[in-house]
């Protein structure tokens, strides 16, 4: 790769809004005239890859760290821990994100931030800044990062504009919302395929603060009690996971997509923090986290004002 090639990445462990926001942005950039190339720091889960299937194009290339001097673009996440290896030494052109800012660059750069439940939703409204047209394709990876990361509109971190252009971005894609969406969001509960392992880390987030380390790991599901069944192991392998990274806090989140709740498993020297912010007892390891779905609404923010 040149590092003259701007490479657009969301976070690992990607989730579909990252990886199709970095397509959707580098998209806009090459049609801006700027050479650029979307790319991906870690596998695609079902969720994601069900657009990929349903619009029959490749992935993204899977990169892990990038060269010194690479110009980057950081879509849907701007905290190094979550980000690509090296990146201190890349050259951060533009940020794109939709998260709290936990960013300070030593020169000036494009950031835009916004709080809305999607980085898809802001992508749509620089298209539209920019008299970019907004082709089938795109509409579906934009209109598909919404309702994954809205939970087709039942999480609280929905906002009125991500309602709002979702309507309009599926009369562009030519779907039905509540159609599509479902299926896409179902796609996303098979577990079937993936080992322990593998299942706590298909959607999980680094985070610091004031020298303590946590991870929050999140899957959807229509049946908490499938999950739950393996508990044994994924304890086994959050337990790695900590001893692995030197973790203070896992929280292991099994998110109902249809009842908006979700079940948690707390590990870690400091896991007693989930009975002091949410109010509940750990049972054998669990909680059952009422009409809470939202990592980033619901559950950082109080792990975080509870982290001594």
């Amino acid at each position: 790769m040149s590092i003259n090639q701007t490479l657009i990445f969301g976070h690992k462990n990607p989730d579909t809004d990252s990886i199709m926001s970095s397509m959707v942005m580098a998209n806009l950039e090459n049609q801006l005239g700027n050479q650029a190339k979307a790319v991906r720091l870690g596998n695609i889960n079902k969720e994601t890859e069900y657009v990929f299937k349903y619009l029959g194009i490749e992935t993204p290339e899977l990169i892990s760290d990038v060269e010194d001097g690479q110009n980057v673009i950081l879509v849907d996440h701007n905290e190094s821990t979550q980000s690509a290896n090296n990146l201190s030494n890349a050259i951060i052109k533009k940020v794109v994100d939709h998260h709290t800012m936990n960013f300070v660059a030593p020169y000036q750069l494009y950031y835009r931030t916004e709080p809305v439940g999607c980085t898809s939703t802001v992508l749509y409204k620089m298209y539209k800044e920019y008299d970019i047209p907004i082709t089938k394709n795109i509409a579906t990876m934009m209109l598909s990062a919404i309702i994954s990361d809205t939970l087709l509109f039942k999480s609280p971190t929905c906002t009125p504009d991500d309602k709002t252009i979702a309507e309009k971005l599926s009369k562009i894609a030519e779907v039905d919302i509540n159609t599509y969406g479902t299926d896409l969001l179902k796609a996303g509960t098979d577990l079937s395929d993936y080992t322990p392992e593998q299942v706590i880390n298909i959607d999980s987030k680094l985070f610091e603060k004031g020298g303590k380390k946590f991870k929050i790991a999140q899957i959807n599901t229509a049946d908490i009690d499938s999950v739950f069944k393996n508990k044994v192991y994924f304890e086994a392998a959050i337990n790695d996971e900590i001893k692995k990274d030197n973790l203070d806090l896992y929280v292991f989140a099994a998110t109902d997509i249809l009842n908006s709740n979700s079940k948690i498993i707390s590990l870690g020297n400091d896991s007693g923090i989930v009975e002091k912010a949410y109010g509940v007892t750990l049972d054998d390891n669990t909680a059952m986290l009422e009409n809470v779905v939202s990592r980033k609404k619901q559950m950082l923010p109080k792990i975080l004002e509870n982290l001594d």
